[in-house]
């Protein structure tokens, strides 16, 4: 199925603002918890022992505290699809504004356009694990899986990220008339 270029700009303009509507959210609940325990969900991110995951969720016993942090880890996968979503269709139209042709151009921007999607599901791994050392205890190899998955996330997200980055100044800069005409 193709989409017209006006339902990809649309459907890339919603979820982009619903992503950054649910980023919001998603930051002004971690630092509140931040501000309260020293700690937020995020943090879990940089850990690198079982030990500093254990040092977090000590801080988080009360009741408010533990469910912010669990509204906190289980909004994100609501998150997750918001900005894979946004971020595909900001590549999609990358490769639409800088490789309009077949070639080996267009296809390297197809196989870059699924980085944010691989971004999202290594995005619900890493959550995945995190959940895990909640409720089960920390471990230092789950800490290293979980960092390994926020790793990969983050490559995915910056990926996307910047071929969004790259179709909205593609949209804003216009071809000069001589390249217009040669393509």
């Amino acid at each position: 199925m193709q989409l017209s270029r006006k339902t990809l700009n649309a459907r890339w303009a919603w979820t982009g603002a619903a992503a950054v509507a649910a980023f919001l959210v998603l930051n002004v609940a971690d630092s509140y918890l931040r501000a309260k325990t020293g700690y937020g969900v995020a943090d879990l991110q940089g850990v690198k022992t079982g030990w500093g995951i254990r040092v977090i969720l000590d801080r988080w016993t009360s009741p408010p505290d533990a469910a912010l942090a669990g509204f906190g880890l289980g909004a994100d996968y609501l998150f997750m699809p918001l900005y894979a979503a946004a971020l595909y269709y900001g590549a999609v139209e990358a490769r639409e504004r800088f490789a309009p042709r077949p070639g080996l151009m267009r296809r390297a921007m197809d196989i870059l356009a699924a980085a944010p999607i691989a971004a999202a599901l290594f995005d619900a791994c890493e959550n995945g694990l995190q959940l895990t050392m909640v409720l089960r205890g920390p471990s230092d190899l789950l800490v290293m899986l979980a960092a390994e998955a926020t790793t990969a996330k983050f490559i995915g997200f910056y990926v996307g990220l910047a071929l969004t980055i790259l179709a909205i100044l593609g949209l804003l800069v216009r071809p000069r008339e001589k390249d217009a005409r040669r393509g």
